[in-house]
């Protein structure tokens, strides 16, 4: 089913204040000699250890009044060109929502309806479900992140995502209550 997707992008170096305070504190950690002990050695990220730069793009996506799998892979791959500048390093998809999840999954052959069949056959849309606001059977999409999560982190190999040759990158939404949602999309490399 096609989706609508908006894009926002956020940039920055995760040099907060509390990333500055842990840093440093490890490094003390690593340089002190603890009581008898001798020096561990230097900071595990000095010269040449992971990067502390980060990319965060939003993707703001209305998947409309029916139980979706959107397909994200081409927005991934979009963000990764901008982000990665054909570098290594990890891309984490994350839905900030209760009632979605993030699939890595064949799509486009059955796979899709097959999922949401499947996620049918476990979690009927009925009134056994203590949760009950909303249509019914409500109750039901607050469960999915229990078995499909909300978030995914992937392998980025020279700027683009290594997946294999069917995999793509999902928002599985049952949530036809909330046709609005949101993925961040997040390069760490």
């Amino acid at each position: 089913m096609p989706v609508n997707v908006a894009v926002r992008s956020e940039r920055g170096q995760s040099s907060s204040r509390l990333v500055d305070l842990c840093c440093a504190h490890m490094e003390g950690a690593l340089r002190a000699p603890a009581a008898g002990l001798p020096a561990r050695g230097r900071h595990p990220y000095e010269n040449g250890g992971m990067s502390t730069a980060f990319t965060t793009r939003i993707l703001d996506i209305t998947t409309g009044s029916t139980e979706t799998v959107a397909d994200l892979t081409a927005h991934c791959a979009a963000f990764l060109r901008d982000a990665a500048a054909g570098g290594d390093g990890l891309l984490n998809i994350f839905v900030p929502h209760a009632t979605a999840g993030i699939a890595v999954l064949e799509t486009g052959a059955g796979s899709d309806e097959d999922l949401l069949a499947a996620l049918h056959d476990l979690l009927p849309a009925d009134n056994r479900w203590r949760h009950r606001h909303g249509s019914p059977g409500h109750g039901r999409d607050h469960v999915l992140p229990a078995l499909v999560p909300p978030h995914a982190t992937l392998p980025v190999v020279d700027g683009r995502l290594a997946l294999g040759t069917w995999q793509s990158v999902c928002l599985v939404d049952t949530n036809r209550d909330n046709p609005r949602r949101q993925v961040r999309l997040t390069f760490l490399g």
